[in-house]
């Protein structure tokens, strides 16, 4: 497969949104899935992917410190399109957590926090499955600016298809307005990237589109598409 994927890689450049899609539904039928945190990129590749496979399978990772704007926007999302959004919790509760490491980890170790509520959550997931959409950009950061459309992911040892990697913003937002996509009403209060309450912020005029995620700290990822392979852990992970 991973030599099949290479051979792929470079033909899919070529490919529309609903190219990419096809072929990995096609490919991979029920073992590939769409995450999504509820962002606007989000949004529009749901909305794409409903076009191709009526209902493509969806997950999340609950944090459990989402803002409530995004639990709303996830139930608005399931009615629209008559799927259920697939929950992936970590294995410890925030109250777990804060037992084990403290609290407010996010405010001392963004990093940590991170891995035991996204990256572990999603390495658990991403083991149930062959591959696995994402909605990012390659403009939305250096660590993202050389994904393919089609590639093997070495962090988590499976496919991974980004179907909007060569969109700009301004592409997701037409395609918005012009299919009446449902989105994140925080977009419109100057968050144009929304992650967890503690580590979100709103953008000032002149700021970078990240500058909003992790604000004082020398981060802009949660490390879901950056690093190498890892090794699995023996933590289990509640989904919901």
């Amino acid at each position: 497969m991973r030599e099949h994927i290479e051979q792929v890689k470079a033909q899919s450049e070529q490919w529309r949104p609903e190219e990419v899609l096809r072929w990995a539904f096609s490919t991979f039928r029920q073992d590939v899935a769409i995450a999504s945190g509820g962002g606007v990129e989000g949004m529009v590749l749901l909305d794409i992917a409903s076009k191709v496979n009526s209902k493509p399978r969806v997950f999340t990772l609950d944090t459990e410190f989402l803002f409530p704007e995004t639990y709303e926007l996830f139930d608005h999302v399931e009615k629209r399109y008559g799927i259920k959004i697939e929950r992936v919790y970590s294995a410890l509760t925030p109250e777990e957590q804060e037992l084990a490491h403290g609290p407010e980890l996010w405010a001392r170790n963004p990093d940590k926090c991170c891995d035991l509520r996204k990256v572990e959550p999603l390495r658990r997931k991403l083991s149930e499955l062959k591959g696995w959409a994402t909605a990012l950009r390659r403009d939305q950061t250096k660590a993202r600016a050389n994904s393919g459309k089609v590639e093997w992911d070495e962090k988590f040892q499976l496919v991974k298809v980004n179907p909007l990697a060569d969109w700009s913003i301004r592409m997701v937002w037409d395609y918005v307005h012009k299919h009446n996509v449902l989105y994140n009403p925080l977009h419109d209060q100057n968050f144009p990237s929304i992650g967890c309450t503690h580590c979100t912020r709103a953008v000032q005029p002149g700021e970078d589109g990240r500058a909003g995620r992790w604000s004082g700290f020398q981060k802009t990822e949660c490390g879901l598409h950056i690093g190498g392979p890892q090794p699995a852990t023996s933590q289990l992970v509640r989904i919901g």
